[in-house]
């Protein structure tokens, strides 16, 4: 627990104090968090980590969370152009390979590819909201996260009685992901009052309720993978945490959903 607490801390604030200032340093964080994720994905399902087709998802990964905007850059094709293409090799390396590399290998990259890169993408997008209030949606958003997690945990460990989903992750309980929306949805209500007419009441219970289902979802699609794999976390990186996407396996369903579903009001 001290390790763990100690790493919270340190990570939290460095990553905390880049969101603050925002800009290239910020985005560049996101951008390796990402590729990070991604490695750890590879890893998590047993192919080469730095070989083969897991090359094609690196860059896909590296193309949608660049930094282009805060280098004043023009993103060459948009984010389904590009989808589509790196689709297209993707399947070709099956073909070039005489299925060496098999369609269910290219399946599993390009699935993680999409979903570590377009979720870390819309985590950036969010700090750089047009509306010039990015900031405060993006702790808005993590605020929900993280107090869904506590929530989640405290009652869990206090009242939990019924399990969630034994089968997936077994200390998981009804009575914990209730505790968790509760939560979240004081927490977003919190901004609500303190956004000065910004963020409605009716929307930020909308949004904290979104971040605790939606977010404890990750939480499962992670659990399931791990599980699937037999292993307990998806990286090291972090001591007593795990890897990044042990931490980040909520943001990279909530943010794509909030904005993908249009509920961040901007």
């Amino acid at each position: 627990m001290k390790q763990r607490l100690i790493t919270g801390i340190i990570a939290g604030a460095f990553f905390l104090g880049l969101c603050l200032i925002g800009g290239i340093g910020y985005h560049s964080l996101i951008m390796v968090m990402a590729l990070i994720g991604y490695y750890e994905f590879v890893r998590m399902i047993k192919l080469p980590s730095l070989g083969g087709a897991a090359i094609l998802g690196y860059l896909g990964v590296l193309y949608l969370t660049f930094p282009w905007e805060s280098l004043s850059l023009t993103m060459p094709l948009q984010q389904m152009q590009f989808l589509w293409l790196l689709l297209l090799l993707f399947l070709a390396v099956t073909v070039f390979t005489k299925n060496e590399i098999p369609i269910g290998q290219i399946s599993l990259l390009f699935a993680g590819m999409v979903y570590i890169g377009m979720g870390f993408s819309y985590i950036i997008e969010t700090r750089n909201t047009p509306d010039g209030h990015g900031l405060f949606w993006t702790f808005l958003m993590l605020s929900s996260i993280w107090s869904s997690d506590a929530g989640a945990y405290f009652t869990g460990r206090r009242f939990g009685r019924n399990k969630l989903w034994p089968a997936i992750s077994p200390n998981k309980t009804v009575e914990g992901a209730i505790g968790g929306i509760l939560l979240a949805i004081i927490a977003a209500v919190i901004f609500s009052f303190a956004s000065g007419g910004l963020l409605t009441i009716g929307r930020a219970v909308l949004l904290g309720g979104s971040a605790a289902v939606v977010g404890q979802l990750g939480d499962l699609v992670q659990s399931a993978y791990k599980r699937t794999y037999g292993i307990k976390d998806s990286g090291k990186l972090l001591p007593g945490h795990g890897g990044i996407l042990d931490r980040c396996d909520s943001w990279i369903t909530v943010f794509p959903f909030v904005h993908i579903l249009m509920l961040l009001p901007y």
